[in-house]
C-alpha cells in the first residue's frame, strides 16, 4: 500500500507500477505548498524490483533522502 508520508513542509508519495517485463518499477511524488504555490516533482527510478513492497520501500527511502536534503 502506497502510504503517503508527511515530512515537515513536505508530503511523500511512494507509487509502484509493473513493468512488461514481469518487474515492478518505483517512482516517487513529493508535493509542498497549497493552491498556486503548491509544487509536485516526480522522481522515476531505473532499478527493477520482484515484488511491489520492494519498489515502495524503495521509493520511500529515496524521496524521504531527497526531502532531507532540500
Amino acid at each position: 500500500m502506497n502510504t503517503p508520508i508527511s515530512m515537515g513542509r513536505y508530503c511523500v508519495s511512494p507509487m509502484t507500477e509493473p513493468n512488461r517485463h514481469g518487474g515492478f518499477a518505483a517512482s516517487v511524488s513529493i508535493h509542498s505548498g497549497q493552491g498556486s504555490a503548491s509544487t509536485t516533482r516526480i522522481l522515476r527510478f531505473t532499478p527493477t524490483f520482484s515484488s511491489p513492497a520492494a519498489a515502495l520501500r524503495y521509493a520511500s527511502k529515496q524521496g524521504l533522502a531527497w526531502v532531507s536534503q532540500h
